[in-house]
């Protein structure tokens, strides 16, 4: 890490670009199986996290009895569904090929 002294004598554009460059995004990793892999798993757990979210904030929300509770609720199921696709969809195609190809032959 730089001491204070150092920032000091410094050019400030140095200071930012050399603090800056450990958050760079490095593309080889991106690309590789790992990365992809990364990408993936992150998806799914977006997926998942928001089927919780909604299901909670649903069903918060229908104790209200409100038209507008209840629209709300709804309007969560729905979407809960929608993420619950995506999730199976993720996970189909990408998590676990290898059993989604030895069912079609």
């Amino acid at each position: 890490m730089l001491s204070a002294r150092d920032r000091r004598d410094r050019h400030p554009e140095e200071g930012v670009v050399a603090e800056l460059q450990g958050f760079a995004v490095d593309k080889a990793f991106l690309t590789s199986h790992k990365g992809i892999l990364l990408e993936t798993e992150l998806d799914f757990l977006r997926c998942v996290s928001a089927i919780i979210i909604f299901l909670v904030v649903s069903f918060a929300a229908v104790t209200s009895r409100d038209g507008a509770a209840i629209a709300a609720f709804v309007f969560g199921i729905i979407l809960v569904s929608i993420f619950a696709y995506d999730a199976f969809k993720i996970y189909r195609t990408e998590m676990a090929p290898g059993a989604s190809q030895g069912d079609q032959q």
